[in-house]
């Protein structure tokens, strides 16, 4: 018998999800001799060119009990799987992140009580149910203030700002008749976020704060490490995570996005999974966040987190760039997610990495202009 024909231990993971993070996570989970099955509604998504994909809706019962034969382990790549799939699944196999984890981040309103619970700051807030609740809450806390969906909700979506009185009707019209939640205005200096993970040993690494800048409520760059972080900033940042983390008994990476005001942190919002401001990560630190998410729900140890060198990722929205005219850029990573053109659909992200924070800002640039003169020809070529 050659080595070839020796049969390996592997370790099958079952994803709830076939989108770009579920690639990745694949991506990242090979190396380690890991194989793979998502549960996906959607045919030929992302992850279908490199695994099995069951195609169901995720709260189909007999689809899910399909699923969860013959893996060793089941996670998911975003925060609106049903819980109630979570449940039925970890009654046949361990499920990280706990789905006790998915009720409080679906619900905007238990998960700002639980951020509270443990002692963080966030913007004021009130419930609404009704438009008598969102004229007292308005009376409370503005105009200015956003009014956001309690349920569901991604990239901008089930938000609107309200400023004046047309603004409310307007708001009430779209997103009126749903829980609701009205968030006071907080002046802020940046948006942050910290990446922790948890192993299921108990052991815990965090990334460095990464800055985060938004384009119509799409993430559009982050930078990492966030520059001019005070180490109390994220001796703080990474304390609060923990909590987070241990108050949930979690496993895998947990992302919480945080308002800076000063020193002070306010928290916004967390996913449990792995996040879009951790991708620069894969070429940027010593283990990128879908490699320590593996790590963390398979029972292995944990990756450092140190970075290498500063790194900023910039997702590619709507158009797909000449991919040399990006790699002509020194430092420059591209990864692209087997999805079609669209407008403000994330169809990859670049990550440009340096060792001299001046030069990466150089290189970040140029990736700017590169990406801004694709958009100009696509419209230009539509109009």
């Amino acid at each position: 018998m050659n080595d070839y024909d020796q049969d390996p231990v592997q370790t099958t993971v079952g994803i709830l999800g076939g989108g770009q993070l579920g690639r990745m996570l694949s991506l990242a989970g090979y190396p380690l001799g890991m194989r793979f099955r998502h549960l996906d509604p959607k045919p030929g998504a992302p992850t279908s060119s490199l695994d099995e994909q069951v195609q169901a809706d995720y709260d189909d019962p007999e689809a899910l009990d399909e699923f969860a034969r013959g893996v060793d382990v089941v996670t998911y790549e975003f925060e609106n799987v049903p819980v109630k799939s979570a449940r039925r699944l970890q009654e046949h196999v361990d499920v990280f992140p706990p789905p006790e984890a998915l009720e409080v981040a679906q619900d905007r309103l238990p998960e700002k009580e639980f951020f509270g619970d443990l002692g963080m700051d966030t913007a004021p807030y009130r419930r609404v149910d009704s438009r008598d609740d969102l004229n007292a809450a308005l009376a409370n806390l503005g105009p200015p203030a956003v009014l956001k969906t309690r349920h569901g909700g991604y990239d901008g979506k089930g938000q609107r700002i309200i400023e004046t009185g047309a603004d409310v009707e307007e708001a009430w019209e779209e997103l009126g008749g749903q829980p609701l939640l009205l968030e006071g205005f907080v002046g802020y200096d940046r948006e942050v976020s910290m990446l922790g993970v948890r192993a299921r040993d108990g052991e815990t690494a965090f990334y460095p704060l990464v800055e985060n800048h938004h384009v119509q409520g799409i993430l559009y760059a982050s930078h990492a490490p966030a520059p001019e972080t005070e180490p109390a900033v994220q001796r703080k940042a990474e304390e609060y995570s923990r909590r987070a983390l241990e108050a949930l008994d979690y496993v895998g990476v947990l992302a919480i996005e945080f308002f800076q005001v000063g020193d002070r942190l306010l928290a916004n919002e967390m996913a449990p999974r792995v996040h879009n401001s951790g991708h620069w990560s894969i070429e940027g630190a010593e283990t990128s966040q879908f490699e320590n998410h593996m790590r963390a729900v398979t029972g292995l140890p944990l990756g450092l987190t140190d970075p290498v060198g500063h790194s900023a990722l910039v997702n590619v929205l709507g158009t797909i760039p000449e991919i040399p005219s990006v790699l002509d850029i020194p430092g420059a990573h591209l990864h692209l997610y087997e999805k079609s053109p669209r407008p403000r659909r994330k169809l990859g992200h670049v990550t440009v990495r340096c060792d001299d924070e001046r030069e990466a800002a150089d290189r970040v640039k140029r990736l700017h202009a590169v990406l801004k003169a694709e958009e100009e020809a696509r419209k230009s070529a539509g109009s």
